[in-house]
């Protein structure tokens, strides 16, 4: 039974209400990354700092509190004005204003700076190291002697020590802001740089091929998986790269998207109707010529204006997407590299509604399918943490697509072949997989990242050869 009220209660010292109160605790519980902070804070009340560093960085209009605050939470007090005073703070603010997810980023961002920075300036500063060890040995007192239902007279921790211990390490503090402000604006710049990369990153890993898409795609996810895929950025270099690949490849695929789609679009005659874009020539000289101009109005309005019919071509990909990928050990290299380019495959997939297969091969295989194109933010951890390492096997992959169309509701598929080895596939296999080709007419599109191509070309209707992922030869896959 606990003898004192606890100060680790989320007080704040800005003009925060009930609501901001109850949504930092729904984001604190959804996040282990602020969790860990709070765990590993050198102060006492940092769990209610980074509720205000949070409410600072979501609310319209924060303010520090006018009024005297407790002076156990005057540290927190002037940490938060130094925060709200620094310039490239109150610039940046609006990225993260009324977000919860750019909010919640940053507030992890704060606050990871903001405890190296008290850690820095007491391997600088033996007063304050001092101090700080002080509050550490009391604090933990004070827990165990909340925990004891009994306790000898004399023996507790009085309030009036903790306070004085605080206030010592205030006067420390505002001392080192005056002192450091620079190292101090420096930290929190790059915390909102971070954060806005993290942001950036999530974007790239969810969004399509459209513009804009990384939003919207970003908001049909939940809070919980955005705030645990944002931190599995923020604390995993491969998972950065990965993002960044996917951003670059997918920019790509939009614009080899769009290139195609006006490529399938043909004129084929001439019909009624009221498109201003293809209105024949002849009725935009009426519509400028003052005697007629009243007639095309009529006309147009009535949809009986003449304009060219156009038809588009038909599209070859109708079934799913099939990416067989080598993961031997050669391509530990281009790792980053290969799932950022499965993402971009998968995001067209997802754009025109097709099933998505993604089977990993080396000497085994792993497969995973994403229907529709659809894929979970567990899922794209899962991704970034696989990698098969081994040997090269062309038969077990080709083996498991053919599976895969089988399985298809469509009966063609586009099947996009990624590998840096050579591999020898049997005269009857081969004879077998080809006749499959024409029976379920599947394409075979093949990627040899510098090696030789004799070993794919017997299963492939088209070999591209290219250095790595960036080689202007593989955003041909993103025509499909």
């Amino acid at each position: 039974m606990k003898s004192r009220t606890s100060h680790a209660e989320n007080r704040s010292v800005l003009n925060t209400d009930a609501f901001d109160r109850r949504r930092f605790k729904e984001i604190f519980e959804l996040s282990s990354g602020l969790q860990e902070i709070r765990n590993e804070g050198a102060l006492p009340m940092f769990e209610p700092l980074l509720a205000d560093i949070w409410a600072c960085l979501y609310k319209m209009k924060p303010k520090i509190i006018a009024e005297d605050v407790d002076s156990v939470l005057q540290v927190n007090k002037s940490l938060m004005e130094r925060i709200m005073a620094d310039e490239s703070f109150v610039n940046d603010r609006s990225f993260t204003r009324l977000d919860d997810l750019s909010s919640a980023i940053g507030t992890l961002k704060f606050g990871e700076k903001t405890l190296q920075w008290l850690a820095d300036q007491q391997e600088e500063n033996d007063d304050f190291q001092k101090q700080m060890q002080e509050i550490k040995a009391i604090q933990r007192q004070r827990q165990q002697e909340d925990w004891q239902e009994e306790t000898e007279s004399g023996s507790r921790v009085s309030e009036e020590d903790f306070t004085e211990v605080m206030t010592k390490i205030d006067e420390k503090l505002q001392q080192m802001l005056e002192n450091n402000s620079q190292s101090f604006s420096k930290a929190l710049a790059q915390a909102m740089k971070e954060t806005k990369q993290v942001k950036d990153g999530l974007k790239s890993l969810l969004g399509g091929t459209g513009a804009g898409s990384g939003e919207v795609e970003l908001k049909k996810v939940p809070l919980r998986d955005q705030i645990a895929l944002a931190e599995k950025i923020a604390s995993d270099k491969k998972m950065q790269e990965i993002a960044e690949w996917a951003g670059r490849f997918k920019l790509i695929a939009r614009k080899k998207q769009k290139l195609k789609y006006n490529e399938s679009v043909e004129r084929s005659g001439v019909i009624l109707g009221n498109d201003v874009e293809r209105l024949l020539p002849i009725e935009l000289g009426l519509y400028t010529h003052p005697t007629t101009k009243n007639d095309f109005l009529r006309r147009f309005v009535e949809g009986q204006t003449m304009m060219y019919e156009q038809k588009g071509l038909e599209m070859l990909g109708k079934g799913p997407i099939i990416l067989c990928l080598d993961q031997s050990g050669s391509m530990w290299n281009l790792d980053t590299q290969s799932k950022g380019f499965t993402l971009a495959l998968l995001s067209i997939a997802r754009r025109q509604r097709r099933d998505f297969c993604l089977i990993l091969f080396s000497n085994s295989t792993r497969v995973y399918k994403y229907e529709k194109g659809k894929m979970k933010s567990t899922n794209m951890v899962n991704l970034a943490q696989t990698f098969l390492n081994g040997g090269t096997d062309f038969t077990l992959p080709l083996i498991q697509a053919l599976t895969i169309i089988n399985e298809s509701r469509f009966k063609q598929a586009d099947v996009v072949f990624v590998t840096d080895g050579e591999d020898r596939v049997s005269d009857s296999f081969l004879e077998e997989f080809n006749k499959k080709k024409i029976e379920k007419a599947f394409n075979v599109l093949s990627f040899i990242l510098g090696s030789s191509i004799n070993t794919v070309e017997p299963f492939s209707d088209k070999v591209v050869l290219v250095k790595d992922f960036e080689d202007e030869g593989s955003t041909a896959a993103f025509e499909i």
